[in-house]
C-alpha cells in the first residue's frame, strides 16, 4: 500500500529542493533573448530532459514500452505542462517573474475545484469561499499588470488551469512508475508535440514559433532552463512519490519566495504592496484549503463536507 512506502520528510526536502530550482529555470528563460521565440525555448527545456533521462532510465533498468492506455497519459500530461510552461515562459517576457508566479498560485484552488467536478472528491462551502478569496487575491496582482500589458497578465491563469490538470495525472501516474521514467516519458511525449510544430512554422515569420539560431549567450541560457527543467520536475515527481500530497502542497507558496529573491537578484525587480497584499491574500486562502483538505482526509464520523 502506498502508506507504507510514504517517507514524509524525504519527500518534504524533495519539495523545498523543487521551490528553490524553479525559480533559477524560470530566470534562464527570462534571460533568453527576445529574438529566441518561445517554442524554441520549450524545446530546449523538454530536449534536454529527454538526453539526460531517457538513457537514465534504460541504464537503470526502468525503462519499458508503454501501453497504449499509458502512453495517451504521457501525450495529455506533456500537452498539459507544454501549454503550462508556454504560457508562463511568455508572461514572464513582460512582467516580473513574482508577479506571475503570484498569480500562478491560483493553482491549488483550481485544483481543489477540479477534484470536485472531474474526481467526485467532496468540497464543502467554506473551502469553495476560500477559492474565491484567493481569486480576489490574484485580481490584486493581475489588475496592474492587465492595465499596461493587456491580456498577457492573464497568461499565467492560463498556467494555473494546466498545471493543475498535469497535476491530477501525475498524482494518478506517480504511483505506477519511478520518477525518472515518468519524467523521461512525458519529455518525450513534449517533444513529440512541440519540434513538429516548430519544424512547420519554420521560416513563417511567427513570432511564437519560428526558430532562430541562437547567439552564444542564449545557447547557454537554453541549456540552464533544461537542465533546471529536468531537476526541479525530478524533485516534483520524487516529492509526490515519497510523501502524501496533503503534506507537501502547502510548501509550494516557498516557489513565491524563491521566485521574489531571484527576481530581485537579476532583475531588480521587487513586488509593490499592492502585489504583496494579494500574495498573502492567496497563501492565506491557500493554506485554509490546504488545512481543510487534511481535515477532511482524516478518518471521522460522517457530517457534512468542508
Amino acid at each position: 500500500m502506498r502508506a507504507t512506502a510514504d517517507r514524509p520528510v524525504l519527500g518534504i526536502l524533495f519539495m523545498v529542493g523543487f521551490c528553490l530550482t524553479a525559480p533559477i529555470m524560470d530566470a534562464m528563460a527570462k534571460l533568453t533573448p527576445t529574438d529566441v521565440p518561445v517554442s524554441q525555448i520549450l524545446a530546449a527545456r523538454f530536449g534536454v530532459q529527454v538526453v539526460v533521462l531517457v538513457p537514465l532510465a534504460w541504464a537503470m533498468g526502468i525503462a519499458h514500452r508503454p501501453g497504449l492506455r499509458e502512453t495517451l497519459g504521457h501525450l495529455l500530461r506533456g500537452l498539459m505542462l507544454l501549454l503550462a510552461t508556454f504560457f508562463f515562459f511568455s508572461a514572464i517576457r513582460y512582467m516580473p517573474i513574482a508577479n506571475a508566479m503570484a498569480i500562478f498560485f491560483v493553482e491549488p484552488f483550481i485544483l481543489t475545484l477540479l477534484g470536485g467536478l472531474l474526481l467526485g472528491e467532496q468540497v464543502g462551502p467554506r473551502r469553495i469561499i476560500a477559492c474565491i478569496i484567493g481569486f480576489v487575491g490574484a485580481l490584486f496582482v493581475i489588475q496592474p499588470s492587465f492595465s499596461t500589458l493587456g491580456a498577457v497578465a492573464l497568461f499565467p491563469l492560463g498556467t494555473a488551469v494546466t498545471f493543475a490538470v498535469y497535476m491530477l495525472l501525475t498524482r494518478a501516474m506517480s504511483d505506477r512508475q519511478h520518477p525518472i521514467t515518468l519524467q523521461a516519458y512525458t519529455a518525450l511525449a513534449a517533444c513529440a508535440l512541440i519540434v513538429p510544430l516548430i519544424w512547420a512554422f519554420d521560416g513563417s515569420a511567427n513570432p511564437w514559433l519560428d526558430p532562430v539560431w541562437p547567439s552564444s549567450f542564449a545557447w547557454k541560457t537554453l541549456l540552464a532552463v533544461g537542465v533546471m527543467a529536468t531537476l526541479s520536475h525530478l524533485m516534483l515527481s520524487t516529492a509526490l512519490k515519497l510523501a502524501p500530497a496533503a503534506t507537501i502542497a502547502p510548501l509550494q507558496y516557498l516557489e513565491i519566495a524563491g521566485s521574489v529573491t531571484v527576481g530581485y537578484l537579476l532583475f531588480q525587480d521587487f513586488p509593490d504592496g499592492l502585489t504583496w497584499l494579494g500574495i498573502a491574500i492567496i497563501v492565506g486562502s491557500g493554506l485554509y484549503v490546504f488545512a481543510r483538505e487534511r481535515a477532511a482526509s482524516l478518518p471521522r464520523r460522517p457530517g457534512p463536507p468542508v
